[in-house]
């Protein structure tokens, strides 16, 4: 038992090294700057800041972004941001709503910049969405206490609707800073970025994190066996980096010298451009990303050496097409703002056990728990909790999330299979009881999510007066069919049972989605409101 436990560690130990090697991230390092390392994390802590000035420090010359103003290098970015950083400290003393740093910015240099200056200050940084209104932006900057907001000029006329009474300041588009002064900074304690929620069925929260190194070197060296990234490689980066999936992906670009190849908006075409253009052997999408990317190929396939997918489901059927065409180097990625990433999916997990989101990272727990907290076996359902990495320290509003024996709940319903490989089955707050009976919409949508004739689909959970709750489903037509409402109840009735089957079909010309591709149930009445003109 104990010789297997260590051959266990020793192949565990040997894999590891093959992939720290195999990324390029031991490159040699000037001895003067080798020596200067650790001084970013001792004066900043664990935050982005300490990711750029040590990144300065090992590729100095090395691109560190590319975007529509062109290459950057990271003792560039390293400059600017320290010289932001002083600015940013002298409005904050002026700011009187608050004490904490707003970024509101599409993906450029002005992001990245903001967010490296911000954190060096020792005070936390907001990262809004650009998708927010005017109502939800001056909502959270209020409840936030953001008192300097740094955003793109595209947005001042929604800061002033919005209310916001801070400091504001223009993002970094390209223009050296005059200063005369760019640190040492961190005047209060270590900075926290604090990332919203999705904010799919109410206003967006801020998800606060406690961040310990030991426990993130694990789950990143994890990360670095599954997921084949290489030092130096251009990577583009299509979510918002005020997404946790953008963000990860930012800083793992940024610490491994990886060029991020950034676009304020996304599309599908001009990503593949990129990707041609750059030589990225990295793309990171959501699952509505890859299909529009899948869709848009007009040229031969760029080659590809990782494609990193999360934020919202991959349903098999997208999956295997991608990597049919892509070739298989499809990662899917599970986690939560909350939690970060909790299980990765290799290729071969994906294509063994489609739909299946992984294996759980190197030290890092994830258990499926029934309602009295108690462990389920594999096959049954469950709400999935989340340990050992990013530790969860509540919302900046106020709530926690339900933790049991230090693991925090992720929201989500899930299962194990017999080979250890997690499923999400849905939201746990998504779960409908029809006539007695239990039913996860995404079982149903993931069925209809394959079906021939329709491109897109969500299945939701209306009130009903003789079953308590029925499934709406809606569909968006794949273009020149005319699939109809019968046709959809048959398919589902012929591979899943009868209390399954939506008893709403709607078609509609489009589904109104968030920025990083999830379904906005709310926005069906919005669109209702405008078509009937209310």
């Amino acid at each position: 038992m104990v010789l297997d436990r260590v051959r266990s560690l020793a192949s565990l130990g040997a894999r590891a090294a093959h992939a720290v090697r195999d990324t390029g991230m031991l490159t040699p390092v000037r001895p003067d700057r080798a020596v200067r390392l650790p001084l970013p994390y001792l004066r900043f802590g664990a935050v982005p800041a300490t990711i750029g000035a040590m990144s300065a420090l090992r590729f100095p010359g090395r691109t560190a972004l590319i975007d529509e103003y062109g290459a950057l290098t990271h003792e560039e970015l390293e400059r600017h941001a320290a010289a932001l950083a002083t600015v940013l400290q002298g409005r904050l003393a002026d700011a009187k709503a608050g004490d904490r740093v707003g970024i509101l910015c599409r993906n450029h240099r002005g992001f990245v910049a903001a967010l490296l200056a911000a954190s060096r200050l020792g005070t936390d940084v907001v990262l809004l969405n650009t998708d927010f209104s005017a109502a939800q932006l001056g909502e959270v900057a209020e409840r936030e206490g953001i008192g300097l907001l740094v955003h793109d000029e595209e947005f001042g006329a929604l800061v002033e609707q919005s209310g916001f009474a801070g400091e504001r300041m223009a993002a970094w588009t390209g223009e050296p800073i005059e200063t005369d002064a760019t640190g040492p900074h961190r005047a209060g304690g270590t900075s926290r970025v604090v990332v919203m929620t999705s904010g799919t069925t109410g206003t967006p929260k801020g998800a606060r994190h406690e961040v310990s190194l030991t426990a993130l070197l694990p789950v990143a060296l994890s990360h670095l066996m599954r997921v084949p990234v290489r030092s130096g490689a251009p990577i583009v980066i299509a979510p918002p980096l005020f997404h946790i999936l953008g963000l990860a992906y930012m800083s793992v670009g940024l610490g491994l010298g990886m060029p991020l190849v950034l676009s304020r908006r996304f599309d599908a075409s001009e990503t593949l451009r990129a990707i041609r253009v750059h030589r990225a052997e990295t793309l990171v999408a959501v699952p509505a990303m890859l299909q529009r990317v899948l869709d848009a190929r007009t040229e031969p396939t760029p080659r590809l050496r990782t494609v990193v997918c999360g934020g919202s489901a991959l349903h098999p059927h997208l999956s295997e097409a991608f990597m049919d065409a892509f070739g298989d180097v499809l990662v899917n990625v599970y986690g939560a703002t909350e939690t970060g990433w909790a299980t990765i999916a290799t290729p071969a997990d994906l294509r063994a056990a489609p739909g299946t989101v992984g294996r759980p990272s190197f030290r890092l727990t994830v258990r499926v728990l029934d309602e009295d907290g108690r462990e389920l076996p594999p096959g049954e359902t469950g709400e999935i909790h989340v340990g050992g990495g990013l530790r969860f320290a509540g919302y900046t509003g106020g709530g926690r999330r339900r933790v049991r024996d230090g693991l925090t709940a992720s929201g989500d319903l899930g299962h194990f299979d017999g080979a250890g490989r997690l499923f999400v089955d849905g939201r746990a707050d998504d779960m409908i009881v029809s006539g007695g009976e239990n039913v996860f919409p995404g079982e149903v949508e993931r069925l209809l999510d394959g079906h021939p004739d329709v491109a897109e689909v969500a299945v939701t959970g209306v009130d009903d007066e003789r079953f308590g709750q029925r499934l709406a489903a809606h569909i968006v037509r794949v273009p020149g069919s005319d699939v109809g409402e019968d046709d959809i109840k048959e398919y589902v009735k012929q591979h899943l049972a009868r209390y399954k089957v939506p008893r709403d079909v709607r078609f509609v010309d489009r589904l109104p989605r968030t920025s990083t591709g999830k379904f906005k149930p709310g926005g069906l009445r919005e669109q209702d409101s405008r078509e009937h003109g209310g």
